[in-house]
């Protein structure tokens, strides 16, 4: 079974990391879903640009697709950077599908992307998967499967019911 991690980020409060693993074979079926979600001439989900009454939609529909989201946090001592702090979330998530996942889709941020490029050849060559996990950035326009973990890291991030409400999208969260 070949399986693809699709990546995102949040950086209001904690520094979050959420990778949604979606199966191969399914991942047309649930990209069609996600722009289904969209509304005409929105080029794509975002839940910071959403309304309550829209969040509330998505978030219903896509608990529906039957897929499920990790969250890395990186809390701890705020003399860490958020470069220092996203790496550290790399590392674990690559630990975490190294063998069970063969493909990283990043959300590209021109600021990060290098960067990120030069820390995963690290991150997989010491952990033994250099040459079996690969990895891109895409802008979330191109690929609407960035919406899930998109979703999921703006859900965590604001709390309360929001966190609630994204429960059943998410299958953990990893303090990093």
């Amino acid at each position: 079974m070949t399986v693809h991690a699709y990546v995102d980020e949040s950086k209001a409060g904690d520094y979050l990391l959420a990778a949604t693993l979606v199966d191969a074979v399914r991942a047309h079926g649930v990209r069609q879903e996600v722009r289904r979600l969209a509304l005409p001439r929105q080029p794509r989900i975002h839940m910071k640009q959403e309304s309550d009454r829209r969040r509330r939609i998505i978030l219903s529909a896509l608990a529906d697709l039957g897929v499920a989201t990790t969250v890395y946090c990186a809390a701890g001592p705020r003399s860490r950077t958020q470069i220092e702090r996203r790496r550290a979330c790399l590392v674990r998530l690559v630990a975490d599908v190294q063998g069970a996942c063969d493909r990283l889709v990043l959300e590209s941020d021109e600021t990060q992307d290098a960067r990120d490029r030069r820390d995963l050849l690290e991150i997989t060559r010491l952990a033994g998967c250099r040459e079996s996990l690969a990895y891109e950035h895409r802008r979330a326009r191109q690929e609407p499967l960035l919406a899930l973990p998109d979703v999921v890291a703006w859900c965590w991030a604001r709390g309360g019911e929001w966190r609630r409400r994204a429960a059943p999208l998410t299958a953990g969260v990893v303090e990093v």
